[in-house]
């Protein structure tokens, strides 16, 4: 028997070694790639200063109405993100990419990350880029919360809303901000750091459409920046953006929303939100779509097809 503890005890000092030095090799070879991959984090936008930090512009074509791409949570690099569905209107409208501090090129920051101050900084961004309003908002997930608090609050500044299978008040619940759901994500963030995520990352997060050297733009932003701080600690102010939206009237802004089949989100009670919120404002538009979350990237003809149907019908 105790010669058997000890053989266990050996493994044991065995694995914990072989585990602390493929690590370590894994941090070596981290920091080495990303001196590396220095020129890919080259800015693909423009640049402006707000609050004392960068944050990335992106513009792309011309036309009557300007849409403004705004990014769901998490998401590394907005600008190629979204490219697969702003690619086939940019021929026809002028198109923004905002890239709230923490994502993509926009540095990471240590303010508070209340909607109220994302919304601010964002405005601020554009006015600096010299992009005036009016907009018609194109928010994925989460920033549905920040696109309906902009309608609210700056009315004169939204044209419409064009939901990317975008969040309302009701897709969330203190449920969606568990403890374990923080162990999760600073986990991924502490994977990062290390350079876990580096070997981890699966391709099958990347939009199939861009090419080999965006691609490879990609994962040099996701190795710096995946679940930073910025990103982990928006979330923690939903709850009480929510409060706000909820104490005014519901924005009188022409709605469009795409919605998802749920299978990447809340399900049926995913679905309901997005559709019950829509069912009280007059002639708010819902197209149901057989694909998960990323509906620019897997239905990204249909969209923007749809888009220009109604974009078209606000002239009238």
């Amino acid at each position: 028997m105790e010669k058997e503890k000890k053989k266990e005890n050996k493994v044991s000092r065995v694995i914990r070694i072989l585990l602390v030095v493929f690590l370590l090799v894994v941090f070596i070879y981290h920091r080495i790639m990303l001196k590396k991959e220095a020129p890919l984090r080259e800015p693909l936008g423009q640049m402006v200063e707000v609050d004392g930090q960068k944050m990335s512009v992106y513009t792309e074509g011309e036309g009557e109405h300007t849409l403004i791409f705004m990014s769901g949570s998490g998401i590394g690099l907005p600008i190629l993100e979204y490219k697969p569905l702003y690619s086939l209107l940019s021929n026809d409208y002028k198109i923004v990419v905002i890239e709230k501090f923490g994502y993509g090129f926009s540095d990471v920051t240590d303010g508070e990350r209340s909607f109220e101050t994302i919304l601010r900084q964002d405005r601020e961004a554009l006015s600096k880029a010299g992009i005036d309003g009016p907009f018609i908002l194109c928010p994925h997930s989460m920033s549905g919360i920040e696109a309906i608090l902009w309608a609210q609050t700056y009315p004169d500044e939204v044209v419409a809303i064009v939901g990317l299978d975008m969040s309302v008040p009701n897709s969330y619940s203190k449920d969606d901000f568990s403890w374990t759901k923080d162990l999760l994500t600073n986990f991924v963030a502490v994977g990062r750091e290390i350079g876990l995520v580096r070997l981890f990352f699966p391709n099958s997060a990347l939009p199939d459409s861009l090419t080999q050297n965006e691609k490879e733009i990609y994962r040099a932003i996701v190795n710096t920046k995946l679940i930073n701080k910025n990103v982990r600690n928006e979330g923690k102010h939903i709850l009480r953006a929510i409060e706000i939206i909820n104490s005014q009237p519901k924005p009188d802004v022409p709605l469009l929303m795409f919605i998802s089949d749920g299978s990447q989100t809340g399900g049926e009670s995913w679905i309901k939100a997005l559709k019950d919120y829509a069912s009280d404002l007059p002639g708010a538009q819902t197209i149901d779509l057989d694909c998960g979350h990323a509906v620019y990237e897997l239905r990204q003809e249909q969209i923007s097809e749809e888009m220009r149907g109604f974009i078209e019908s606000l002239k009238k």
